[in-house]
C-alpha cells in the first residue's frame, strides 16, 4: 500500500531541468509523461519557473507508445504517454 502512494505522489508532478535552447539562450526542458499527467501539468511547471515574466515555448512533443511485460503470473499490457517541452523564460 505505501509503494502505492510513493508511486501516487511521484506521478503527480512534472518535471524540470535546465538547458540550452537552440539559440544558446538558457531554458528548461520539462517533462509530463504518464496516464496520470497531461499537457496541463507542464504549462503549469512552466508557469512556476518562468512566474509572471511569462514564457515561449521552443518546442513541444508527444509521442504514444505501448508497453508488453510478461512473468509467470500472465500477460500485462498498457500504454505509455510521453510528454515534454522545451521553453525560454521571456
Amino acid at each position: 500500500m505505501k509503494y502505492l502512494v510513493v508511486l501516487l505522489l511521484l506521478g503527480g508532478c512534472a518535471s524540470a531541468s535546465q538547458t540550452y535552447t537552440p539559440s544558446g539562450k538558457l531554458g528548461h526542458s520539462i517533462n509530463c509523461s504518464g496516464g496520470a499527467l497531461s499537457w496541463g501539468q507542464c504549462f503549469e511547471k512552466a508557469g512556476e519557473i518562468c512566474g509572471a515574466r511569462g514564457y515561449d515555448v521552443i518546442d513541444r512533443s508527444d509521442q504514444q507508445g505501448s508497453n508488453l511485460v510478461a512473468n509467470r503470473y500472465g500477460l500485462y499490457g498498457g500504454t505509455l504517454m510521453n510528454r515534454s517541452m522545451l521553453i525560454a523564460c521571456k
